[in-house]
């Protein structure tokens, strides 16, 4: 807070409660009221009767509240001295974050004016109440589906390593964890997104619902076209680097299958969200606990079809048609500007237009390392039967970390302290510990050990429905098993307790953890498990645990 008075000397020493309110004194003529994004400032009147003498402190004052400053003329009697001050409130936050919380307050009130019938707009729904076994038990349905669906990934992506667009083309390798990573950087940060803003109340009317839905769909298309362009070039790079062979005919095609993938990908991908988290809002259902794990379910499989249907039909036309590739290159990419005009129009997705192409783009980075992984071990023979567990693994890890984020999410903006607070609680002042991230009576910490039990009896379930579909080119012996469980466990726990530490700096610092937190949580997940996954094949090859029989 500052205070400015033509006086400085009869400024009062005013003590507030809040922490988060600085406060200082200046001298100088009285300014104009000025209003930000974040404050509300009302011109006040100090009063003080000329029988009162000096006061000591701020309690011998009275306040009087005008709406303009030329009424305070008219507000204050003849007998009784004025002193003017302007008390303005500044909360410090980070521009980028605050400015998209702004843009979601200002979808808010354009609603609020816009609908005639109610006075005052839908007043946001209370928390819900949550225990451990309600959690549980809204999150395991959507995770065994989830689950299901990465398994059906991995057995198209056992399948499609074979073809001659997978084998002649291997860099198409290095694009599938950064094409499936777009669930993550995409369709989970709109899940997010759209599950707090129904937690809030900001979804409650047909036009507040509409508003946001064209939004978020026409924002996520110009993510995906430029994205799926960026992961193409990555591929290029990572491929031309170790080989020394720049070929440029796969290189269109490598760019025309990324960016056509993407797009339609995440259209699908995008409407189904869009149904679940309003479906589930109506029947009492979280949609944190359901909407990313389902947004995974068919997120996989959907991708890595596409993939490989299109870079196939892709790869036939280099041979016959040589403007086929980049004229679908061209097409997406026309097709961006009226994505942006549309975005552009909504609020609450003009300020993500603008400021959340950072963590989109890092974490498809952080893929494409992993898609490189891949790569580099899937064309090893002996490691062939890596390729089955890739989309689950990191499908899993993906799916429980974005849950925890955004549950973690959706309790700051309805429970936590005002976005990038310059005098933070403890909790975010310093690094988490794991016995707090796990073993504490919080709901964040509860469900994060209910997410973290989750792990082993899913993949052994997953592990077997492998085995009875008789997919993949490797024996479930026990060793493999241990290993295997081991690498899930570990990749989940880093994963929890980094969402629990990175969404609260976020945060901390003005940035909405709906927009920035999923893309880096899922990228680290896919390059995690990727890894683990080749470090236990490199291992149990090392100690003689090897298949006989490598089937195709």
């Amino acid at each position: 807070m500052v205070l400015w008075s033509k006086e400085q000397d009869k400024l009062p020493d005013i003590k507030m409660s809040s922490g988060a309110v600085e406060m200082k004194k200046e001298r100088g003529p009285l300014s104009p009221a000025f209003l930000n994004s974040n404050s509300i400032v009302h011109p006040v009147i100090l009063t003080q009767g000329p029988e009162e003498g000096n006061p000591k402190t701020g309690s011998e004052f009275e306040l009087k509240e005008v709406t303009s400053f030329a009424e305070m003329a008219n507000e204050t009697p003849e007998n009784e001295e004025r002193l003017e001050i302007v008390a303005v409130m500044d909360c410090r936050a980070n521009a980028k974050g605050q400015r998209e919380e702004d843009a979601l307050l200002e979808n808010a009130s354009q609603n609020e004016s816009d609908d005639t019938s109610n006075d005052q707009s839908p007043e946001p729904p209370a928390p819900l109440k949550e225990t451990s076994f309600s959690i549980g038990l809204q999150v395991v349905f959507p995770f065994l589906l989830a689950g299901f669906g990465t398994v059906a990934a991995g057995m198209v992506l056992d399948i499609v390593q074979h073809w001659t667009v997978f084998t002649e083309v291997s860099e198409v390798f290095i694009l599938v964890p950064a094409l499936l990573g777009l669930k993550g950087n995409l369709e989970m940060t709109l899940a997010s997104r759209l599950s707090t803003a129904a937690n809030i109340g900001l979804m409650d009317t047909t036009k507040d619902m509409w508003n946001m839905i064209m939004g978020n769909l026409a924002l996520i298309q110009v993510q995906a076209t430029v994205v799926g362009f960026l992961a193409s070039i990555a591929a290029v790079i990572f491929g031309w680097i170790p080989e020394g062979h720049f070929r440029l005919g796969h290189a269109v095609l490598l760019c025309a299958s990324s960016v056509a993938t993407a797009f339609i990908a995440s259209l699908l991908l995008g409407i189904i969200m869009i149904g679940v988290i309003i479906a589930s809002r109506k029947v009492g259902i979280n949609p944190d606990n359901v909407a990313t794990p389902i947004a995974a379910s068919l997120g996989d499989l959907i991708t890595l079809s596409l993939l490989a249907g299109i870079s196939t039909g892709l790869y036939k036309e280099l041979e016959n048609n040589d403007y086929a590739n980049p004229l679908v290159c061209a097409v997406f990419v026309a097709l961006c500007p009226i994505w942006v005009l549309i975005a552009r129009k909504i609020p609450s997705t003009r300020e993500v237009l603008y400021s959340g192409w950072e963590p989109v783009i890092i974490a498809m980075a952080i893929s494409s390392v992993g898609g490189l992984i891949l790569d580099k071990t899937v064309t090893n023979p002996n490691f062939a039967g890596m390729a089955v567990f890739t989309p689950v693994i990191n499908g899993v890890g993906g799916n429980l970390v974005a849950v925890q984020a955004s549950r973690i999410s959706t309790y700051l903006h309805m429970n936590g302290i005002p976005m990038g607070d310059p005098n933070p609680t403890p909790r975010n002042r310093k690094c988490p510990t794991p016995c707090s991230t796990f073993f504490t009576s919080t709901v964040n910490s509860r469900s994060a050990r209910v997410l973290f039990l989750l792990v082993a009896p899913g993949h052994l379930v997953f592990l077997y429905t492998i085995n009875s579909l008789r997919g993949g080119h490797t024996t479930l012996t026990p060793v493999f098993i241990t290993f295997y469980l081991g690498a899930a466990l570990l990749q989940v726990m880093i994963l929890l307790y980094l969402a629990d530490w990175m969404v609260h700096w976020m945060w901390g610092r003005g940035m909405d953890p709906d927009n920035f937190s999923i893309p880096y949580l899922t990228a680290l997940g896919d390059l995690l498990g990727t890894g683990f996954l080749a470090l236990c094949f490199h291992m149990r090859f090392f100690i003689g645990d090897r298949d006989s029989n490598l089937g195709n």
